[in-house]
């Protein structure tokens, strides 16, 4: 029992709200859950745990808003419309004003996708953030990292790297003007899933995934999981980064961006391959989703990744991504 609110209690007047896809609501044992006739569940699971996913310091409502992100984020990548999400929370103490802002957060963006809370468990313990999310697609329309093929076009939503900024300003290893640091924290810390994107793609994207560990490491996955190779155009990524921008952050070298960029992770944005003959259809998803995307590279049949610049020369910087064992 959590003091000196009770865990139902802390429930009742935080996450239990009306449930019209689970008829039995939050409360129960199990929810009950069924998509669409025709259509399949898409399930996903992601954690956060403070000190590894994010700073005490964040805003709570900010937290609860990309704990749902993230797991919106990979409903996105496979083309899934959201239904329902579960939530696990272990609390170290019961704080009123951090749960009304983290389930403000959590639910203006579950709001804004039609997605309910049906169900989860509290606890006492190190705070820890558990969200497993539910969507609808139907069978054979989910966008898999296993779809790339030679010839495909390689391409990115949104921005990138800028969360990575902001990662490093908290670590002191560079400094922001002011406007351009609040910008990067906010990309940081309430990322925006693609699910609109994710929808208008079905039948055009042959692979995607959302990338969450940094842009190489996560294509690699999809490199891996196709069978094939690629080729990245690294200056075209950087230019994805919104903070690149000479009146934003003039000091910040072509190594940072390319790091950033590259390495990033936290970006939640979509990385997809489509057909070279497909390139107006993407662009024009892009316009339905008000999502703006670019082409960042090819997909290759020879093994491996060649990372190039503008001009088509290698890169010699070496790029890593997030492991949470390394």
């Amino acid at each position: 029992m959590l003091d000196p609110m009770g865990e139902f209690d802390l429930i009742r007047r935080y996450f239990k709200r009306p449930a019209t896809r689970s008829p039995l609501g939050v409360g129960d044992d199990c929810a009950l859950l069924a998509p669409a006739p025709g259509l399949q569940l898409a399930v996903s699971s992601d954690m956060l745990v403070e000190g590894r996913h994010f700073l005490s310091t964040v805003d709570p409502a900010r937290l609860g808003h990309k704990a749902l992100a993230v797991n919106l984020s990979d409903l996105a990548a496979c083309g899934a419309r959201p239904l329902a999400f579960t939530l696990a929370l272990a609390l170290p103490a019961v704080d009123e004003d951090w749960l009304e802002g983290f389930s403000r957060g959590l639910f203006a963006l579950a709001e804004a996708h039609d997605c309910e809370l049906v169900g989860g468990d509290t606890t006492r313990g190190p705070l820890n953030i558990c969200i497993t999310v539910f969507g609808e697609v139907p069978p054979g329309a989910a966008a898999l990292r296993s779809g790339a093929r030679a010839g495909d076009d390689l391409w990115i939503s949104g921005t990138l790297g800028d969360a990575r900024l902001a990662l490093e300003v908290f670590r002191g290893t560079l400094a922001l003007p002011a406007a351009a640091f609040e910008l990067a924290r906010r990309r940081m810390e309430t990322p925006t899933p693609r699910v609109a994107l994710g929808l208008a793609l079905r039948g055009i994207a042959t692979a995607a995934l959302d990338v969450s560990d940094g842009l190489v490491g996560d294509l690699r996955h999809i490199l891996e999981a196709s069978a094939v190779g690629a080729t990245l155009d690294a200056d075209a990524a950087v230019a994805r980064v919104a903070l690149g921008a000479p009146d934003l952050a003039p000091d910040l070298g072509i190594d940072i961006l390319r790091l950033c960029a590259l390495s990033g992770g936290d970006d939640y944005e979509l990385l997809f391959t489509a057909p070279a003959a497909a390139r107006a259809a993407v662009e024009r998803a892009g316009r339905e989703a008000a999502t703006p995307v670019a082409r960042i590279g090819r997909i290759d049949a020879e093994a491996g990744l060649r990372i190039v610049d503008a001009a088509g020369a290698p890169v010699a910087q070496r790029f890593t991504a997030f492991d949470h064992f390394a």
